[in-house]
């Protein structure tokens, strides 16, 4: 199983919608096929495993298949691989983790117990999770796994007074930061960075066949028309007000406009979330400034904390990074769970979830 799952890091950054998904057969133990889930519309995990095997060892009749998720039983884009293993001849199979999708969820298993196959579930299942944390939110909880990063100094500070933050950590934690881009299907950010950086909300640097869906929250819908993230299409601009004229321009240049007003007359960031999720999207990686940030997680959707710190000082008239509401009790505060702690470079990484 520690090598199905190794398969399904393989595919971390091209899945979407599908989960990242690895597969192993193994027959008198030894391994004969492996594979990993191909891009949206192509072969599985569990298909790619039994082409391999097809070519190295003739066939996989007798096998056992470790796959990090329960193959699926429905026709989507592709035929079911519950089916595909039974047409194989696999004589036992081994999962992670259930499927969380309602058109599967055990039902995988129960084709395959019906056709007189063996099968387990749960063998390092907290590792198989950790792959796709995304698309169990999406389909337990209709919304994707939002993970906040930052980058601040030592004293709590992610850009001067006057808004600019390039750069506060050093080259080995931003190239990091493009691989946490890049398995994302989504790069969320607001107005005030697009105007204070400008940036390309891009994946540079790091292979990937695909460049996530960019989204911008811009309740005014102030963008320029010049902004770098805009080109090329595969933008997203999500506003509370409209603006005909500024909208017909977004459209004719290939971007998405979503109007999503609360009652404040700001984004809905709840109906934003579910929005992205119709969509597919099971991960998104939020670079925001303070306001968004806060907005965020008073909204309780932040799901990770991903904090590069930099061994620097900016002082108090920086900006923090959030902005919460003054707390006059300790029992208001929001505590995490350090999930991982390691050095980057000359920066420090820190991964936290709520607890």
């Amino acid at each position: 199983m520690a090598q199905a799952l190794r398969q399904a890091r393989l595919c971390l950054f091209n899945t979407t919608p599908n989960p990242r998904v690895g597969c192993v057969l193994v027959r008198d133990g030894k391994k004969i096929g492996e594979g990993y889930t191909q891009p949206a519309g192509q072969n599985h995990a569990e298909i790619q495993a039994l082409l391999d095997a097809r070519q190295h060892a003739g066939d996989a009749r007798g096998a056992t298949a470790y796959v990090t998720l329960e193959p699926c039983s429905h026709q989507g884009r592709t035929p079911p691989c519950s089916e595909a293993l039974i047409e194989a001849g696999i004589v036992r199979v081994i999962a992670a983790m259930q499927d969380p999708n309602p058109q599967v969820a055990g039902q995988g298993l129960a084709r395959l117990q019906s056709a007189g196959i063996a099968t387990a579930c749960g063998l390092m299942a907290g590792e198989a999770l950790e792959l796709n944390q995304g698309f169990v939110s999406r389909m337990t909880r209709g919304r994707p796994w939002l993970r906040l990063k930052l980058a601040a100094s030592l004293d709590g500070k992610t850009a001067l007074n006057n808004g600019r933050s390039q750069w506060i950590t050093g080259p080995a934690a931003r190239q990091d930061g493009q691989r946490w881009r890049a398995r994302a299907c989504a790069i969320l950010t607001g107005i005030g960075t697009v105007k204070d950086d400008d940036p390309h909300l891009t994946v540079r640097a790091i292979e990937t066949s695909r460049q996530p869906q960019r989204v911008v929250v811009d309740s005014r819908l102030e963008i320029p028309l010049t902004a770098k993230m805009l080109e090329g299409g595969n933008a997203m601009i999500v506003a509370a007000v409209p603006d005909g004229a500024k909208i017909d321009a977004l459209r004719n240049m290939g971007c998405e406009v979503l109007l999503l007003p609360n009652a404040q007359g700001k984004v809905d960031l709840a109906a934003l979330m579910e929005a992205l999720a119709q969509r597919g999207i099971n991960e998104i990686h939020s670079e925001a400034g303070f306001k968004l940030s806060g907005s965020l997680l008073r909204a309780g959707l932040v799901d990770e904390l991903l904090l590069y710190l930099a061994p620097t000082l900016l002082g108090d008239a920086a900006r923090g990074m959030f902005h919460l509401p003054e707390l006059t009790d300790l029992a208001g505060r929001k505590d995490l769970h350090i999930i991982d702690l390691r050095r980057v470079g000359k920066d420090l990484r820190l991964l936290a979830r709520w607890q």
